[in-house]
């Protein structure tokens, strides 16, 4: 809670001592780094005492438990995060402003922590965030990865992948608790010892604990990320180092640190592949433990174990949990099969982020039985327990079918609730995913629909908004989303319309000051500012929005005197290291943008802008600026999302297709504040079925075939003109994402946008009711379905 007691003056103390005594500075040598440091460590110093409190109540009251396991946690940066929880970012300014330093830039000085990717990690930090709010008693379960997934930068407009350096500085949010070490085993062999399976294996590594407290609204509870850092158990072979074989002699920690590295290292290779299964294996083992030995503090009897313990599998990352409970209970604990079996399906639930089959994790059994001997034998075993337990089980359906260890089977069978994370999605993981396992078990799968924490994504990360919405409704929104719905009666009032469109361009002027220093474009704050920032994939359809892009550009240099809309189109994200096809996509876009924002004949009438390195702290930015979301998935491929929800949040109408949770936000904001274009989820099926589908859209469509000539020709890369070749005969004769199919309705929804966005009264009207209607899409709402639905966990406030 805010510590009234506290003054700029008192905080200043602490800074100054933490300046000396904990980083050894004096104030005229300090460094930017080193006044960040400070106000870090006078901050964490005030999350402490309500994280001990919360630990202390939750053991006294013997308190269930949720451990969130997750092989993301994108948690960005933390300082203004938790100054903005505790209360304390005004004075945090005036403060730092007492020293001559400014609060903005030493914010902007904390690297992003790289501890995800995109939507599955920024989840597990909103869900986390909500958990300490609501006084969910929790853990959250992660590797603290030395390098992250990568550092993005461009060459020639292609992707490059660096490391990532985040930890190359002291990071002062976290406590190291070596005591809290658990070792991991991996390969060997499994022998019968007196008619018990006994597992030998061939490598271990330490699992060491880092903590870091996770603070709520106000103040009022904290919870835990413990993320764990790989380690030998064995520092280096002396023998081998003083016989001079240097590299040998270190192979037990390179092993280790491996581990902790990289997030998804490129698995096209094997040793790619069994460094991912290792990871996951190393995260949810350790976790195991790690719950097993806080249970058994205070109980005896196993069996209750979900009495007390929630375990949400987040993605079929951590499926794992499943085998190695029942290892550590049959194994390390003596417990029967069958029991063991049940006891961990009690603490199990399962959330599926994806429809892609490609997602959903499958592994040789090889490399499955060579890395996890003794799992592979406890998930056979599994699988016929299933079979024999429900005989009415097709042939074709089962855990490992064709040599396959199949990881979303497995987390279905051992997890006693399944959820999806839309509406759309819940209903299609029971009609196509997983048909035959919800017969068999109906009721398992329910719906629990995303949300994001309106803390950081709009108290924090939009200042203008937050003190327009609290000038016009009062305090308290904050934790009670819904409240944001009385703002609907002052929609209809030009002067609030007018104050939603002064804060909407000071964020705008914001964004064109820092494009203009970061991308060296300049781009008017008055123009449309269209934005799609996610992971690039085919299914989230990036091409479509570059490819309509051409189009526009084309029409605009066909009459440059006309009503034209300035617009500037503004991508971001990166692609997997192995993805060929997305990277070939993020080539084309540069090269678009090399030559539109070059063009004399369009000129500012149209920009297009890809700043490299796509993260927390650039949605921060992007999101409270946007004027559109694009949210342009082919229908029934995005589970959820959960930029789309900041962008209306933020006050950006959608354009989009009936997909993942654009079907909730379209029903919440009403389709008079939508632009929905596209085929249906059952549209894109039945469109499959002709093989022709692709050459025929494109035939119908002039503009279509107008911008893939140009590109085939080499109009935007003339020293290479077949670079695209490839990617445009993909469009001709692959086009499984149907981008052909949408192209014509994105375009004229995209002209409708313009005749919304010229009608500037229209305009704020519907992005003030994106604002006022987004209340649905508040993370609190969703974990509080969670505690209810799944977990069985009360609060604790």
């Amino acid at each position: 809670m805010n510590d009234l007691s506290l003054t700029p003056n008192l905080l200043q103390a602490d800074i100054a001592r933490h300046l000396t005594f904990t980083l050894g500075k004096d104030a005229p040598n300090a460094s930017i780094y080193d006044w960040r440091m400070a106000l870090s460590f006078a901050i964490r110093d005030r999350i402490v005492e309500p994280w001990f409190a919360s630990t202390r109540r939750t053991w006294a009251e013997d308190r269930k438990r949720v451990y969130y396991l997750s092989m993301e946690f994108l948690i960005g940066r933390l300082l203004e995060d938790a100054t903005t929880n505790l209360g304390l970012r005004d004075i945090a300014v005036e403060a730092m402003a007492g020293f001559g330093q400014d609060f903005r830039a030493i914010v902007e000085d904390e690297p992003d922590a790289a501890l995800g990717n995109g939507g599955l990690g920024r989840l597990a930090a909103c869900f986390m965030e909500s958990m300490a709010t609501l006084g969910c008693p929790a853990y959250g379960y992660g590797i603290r990865y030395e390098h992250g997934l990568f550092r993005q930068r461009f060459e020639g407009g292609q992707q490059v992948e660096t490391p990532e350096d985040w930890l190359n500085q002291a990071h002062p949010w976290e406590f190291a608790r070596p005591e809290s070490a658990y070792t991991i085993p991996f390969k060997g062999h499994v022998e019968t010892r007196d008619g018990r399976e006994v597992w030998v294996p061939g490598e271990t590594v330490r699992a060491e604990a880092h903590d870091t407290p996770v603070i709520g609204w106000q103040g009022k509870w904290a919870n835990t990320l413990r993320l764990w850092a790989a380690k030998p158990t064995t520092l280096f072979d002396l023998e081998r180092f003083n016989r001079g074989d240097y590299a040998a002699a270190a192979e037990p920690e390179a092993l280790a640190r491996t581990l902790s590295r990289v997030l998804y290292p490129d698995d096209t290779t094997y040793q790619g592949k069994e460094l991912r299964l290792k990871q996951e294996f190393f995260l949810t083992s350790a976790a195991l433990q790690d719950i097993l030995r806080r249970y058994l503090a205070k109980h005896d009897d196993l069996r209750a174990l979900p009495k007390h313990v929630a375990i949400q599998m987040n993605d079929t990352h951590p499926a794992i949990a499943g085998p190695e409970l029942i290892r550590l209970l049959v194994d390390e604990h003596g417990m029967a099969f069958d029991e063991a079996l049940e006891t961990a399906r009690g603490c199990l639930g399962y959330t599926n982020h994806t429809l892609l089959p490609e997602a959903l994790e499958r592994w040789a059994t090889f490399t499955f039985g060579n890395v996890l001997p003794r799992h592979m034998q406890i998930v056979e075993r599994i699988d016929s327990w299933h079979r024999r337990t429900y005989p009415s089980r097709p042939h074709y359906v089962g855990i490992v079918k064709h040599h396959e260890v199949r990881m979303g089977e497995l987390a279905f069978i051992m997890a006693h609730k399944v959820n999806g994370v839309s509406a759309l999605h819940s209903d299609l993981v029971k009609k196509n995913l997983f048909p035959e396992l919800e017969r068999l078990h109906p009721g398992r799968i329910i719906n629990q629909t995303n949300g994001v924490t309106p803390r950081r994504w709009l108290k924090m990360a939009n200042r203008p908004l937050a003190t327009l919405i609290t000038d016009t409704i009062g305090e308290g929104w904050e934790a009670d989303l819904d409240r944001l719905r009385g703002l609907e009666p002052h929609v209809g009032s030009r002067p609030f319309r007018e104050a939603f469109g002064a804060a909407k361009r000071a964020n705008k002027v914001a964004l064109s000051n820092w494009i203009a220093a970061e991308c060296g474009v300049k781009v008017s704050p008055d123009a449309l500012f269209d934005v799609q920032i996610k992971r690039i994939h085919e299914y989230k359809r990036q091409l479509l929005n570059i490819l309509e892009t051409i189009a526009h550009w084309n029409k605009i240099r066909g009459n440059p005197k006309g009503p034209w809309v300035p617009r500037v189109k503004i991508f971001g994200g990166k692609s997997a290291p192995g993805y060929a096809v997305a990277k070939e996509i993020i080539h084309l876009i540069n090269d678009v943008a090399a030559v539109i924002n070059n063009d004399p004949v369009t000129g500012d009438l149209l920009k297009v802008i890809y700043p490299p390195n796509y993260n927390v702290s650039m949605a921060e930015r992007l999101v409270p600026a946007a004027d559109l979301s694009e949210q342009i998935s082919t229908a029934g491929k995005e589970a959820s999302g959960t930029g789309n929800m900041k962008f209306m949040m933020n006050g950006a109408p959608t354009i989009g297709t009936l997909d993942g949770a654009n079907v909730e936000i379209l029903q919440e904001v009403g389709a008079e504040n939508f632009f929905l274009f596209g085929l249906t989820a059952e549209e894109v099926m039945r469109r499959r079925e002709d093989p022709e589908h692709a050459r025929k859209a494109i035939e119908a469509s002039q503009p279509l075939q107008d911008v893939l000539q140009m590109i085939a020709e080499g109009r935007f890369s003339p020293g290479q003109p077949d670079r695209y070749h490839g990617l445009v005969h993909r469009v001709w004769h692959h086009d499984y994402f149907l981008v052909a199919s949408d192209f014509d309705a994105f375009h004229a929804a995209q002209g409708e946008v313009d005749r919304a966005y010229a009608d500037r009264d229209r305009w704020l009207g519907m992005a003030a009711m994106n604002t006022a209607r987004s209340g649905f899409f508040s993370s609190d709402r969703t974990i509080r379905s969670y505690m209810d639905d799944i977990w069985g966990v009360t609060s604790a406030l």
